[in-house]
């Protein structure tokens, strides 16, 4: 077993080294818990200095033995206004905290369970209220000895031994036997009478102090010194305890509804952030999308003013004596004639092409002659693609020597 020291520094070295342990001699504590742990045992530590984090060998019911956490030490409960220490050892067991510690009430050797307990069994092991109803991560070590100190003091699990030294080995011919010298007096069992012939005074009853833990094995001569309590403030104090238990279960019931409420409120909460991160995506999208559309809406319109801007001009105009319906476009200049006979050769050709692929589905021409006629027409209309292309590299060419005269830095 490991002992930390108690103080506050120490104990907090003690935890960070045990809980930071990798490899075989590691605690059987997840990793996403371990913080948690720390803190709940530093925080107990804090408010109970009489617990002390500990390292100790736990064995299941199985035979298994397991290396874990336990807090070690006395719980401090008021019973008729006098306080008194519980001995326990709290076992923080591998699924904690996710789950209750185990809770032992741990009696020195001149103390005993009390028997039936409605809290404590035989071999020391709790089972009350906050236990049965621990709820993570709201449940935690300083709450739960709280209770315990609670608990305790409403009916305390245990009670003194007092036990009679044993008899000397060899008859005393002191007749000052029994009688301490400091003027006190010590218990001596009935049995010790006149020993070998030899007289011996009377022993003085020695008085004890009233037990917090009941009669039990006490003499009966410790309860001559005990009050006989009013009837009244017995029924007082039995009935506020009711009170207290009933007030505690309804209040652990109304935590635990509460708490599956804030649960799915959280739950909910999580599905409405996505739900709202979709729409405000989609909002953005919609924005981008509406833009594009009023720049395109304003394109539309501009182009719009301009084409009947251009209907008034010439609205009612004639050709004059133009012949060619082809005469009537005058191009800018001979690249851009050359351009525009070739995308007209192009655009005609795949015109023809569709033609004679609707006139061999319907069998007006044979397979073969729309072969021929596609081959010969494919090898014109790569021609004029070619001739275009040249075309329009050369108009490239020339709008940028024209730019370039424009501005002469740009020929430096």
């Amino acid at each position: 077993m490991v002992q930390p020291a108690a103080n506050s520094q120490f104990t907090q070295q003690f935890l960070s080294s045990v809980l930071s342990q990798r490899g075989p001699s590691a605690l059987p504590y997840t990793e996403d818990t371990k913080w948690l742990i720390r803190q709940h045992l530093l925080n107990l530590t804090t408010n109970f200095p009489s617990l002390e984090p500990k390292t100790a060998s736990f064995i299941h019911n199985d035979g298994r033995s397991v290396n874990l956490l336990q807090a070690d030490g006395t719980i401090p409960m008021t019973f008729q206004g006098v306080t008194y220490n519980i001995p326990v050892i709290i076992w923080l067991m591998e699924s904690y905290p996710r789950h209750p510690p185990c809770v032992y009430v741990n009696p020195t050797r001149d103390m005993v369970i009390k028997r039936p307990h409605p809290h404590v069994n035989p071999s020391g092991l709790v089972s009350m209220p906050y236990l049965q109803n621990w709820i993570y991560p709201s449940s935690n070590l300083v709450d739960l000895v709280k209770n315990l100190s609670i608990v305790f003091a409403r009916d305390p699990p245990l009670y003194s031994q007092r036990r009679a030294p044993p008899p000397p080995a060899s008859p005393n011919p002191n007749p000052n036997f029994g009688v301490n010298p400091s003027g006190g007096s010590s218990a001596v069992s009935s049995s010790l009478g006149s020993t070998a012939g030899y007289a011996h005074p009377p022993i003085p009853p020695r008085t004890y102090p009233p037990s917090p833990y009941g009669s039990g094995a006490a003499p009966a001569r410790v309860q001559s010194h005990t009050h006989t309590e009013d009837p009244t403030e017995v029924y007082k104090r039995n009935a506020i305890n009711k009170l207290v238990e009933m007030v505690h279960s309804d209040v652990s019931g109304l935590r635990k509804t509460k708490e599956a409420e804030m649960e799915g409120m959280f739950n909910l909460q999580v599905v409405l952030r996505q739900r709202e991160d979709q729409i405000n995506k989609g909002f953005k999208e919609m924005q981008e999308e509406k833009e594009a559309l009023e720049q395109q809406l304003q394109m539309i319109l501009m182009n719009t003013d301009i084409l009947e801007g251009w209907l008034r001009d010439n609205q009612g105009k004639k050709l004059g004596n133009v012949e060619n319906i082809d005469d009537a476009f005058e191009c800018v200049d001979v690249l851009s004639k050359q351009m525009l006979e070739c995308s007209a050769a192009d655009l005609a050709i795949e015109d023809t092409v569709d033609s004679l692929d609707k006139a061999v589905q319907t069998g007006a021409i044979p397979f073969d002659q729309y072969l021929k006629n596609v081959r010969v027409l494919s090898r014109e209309q790569f021609f004029q693609r070619a001739t275009a292309s040249k075309v329009r590299a050369a108009q490239l060419q020339a709008q940028v020597a024209s730019m370039a005269a424009r501005n002469p830095h740009y020929g430096r």
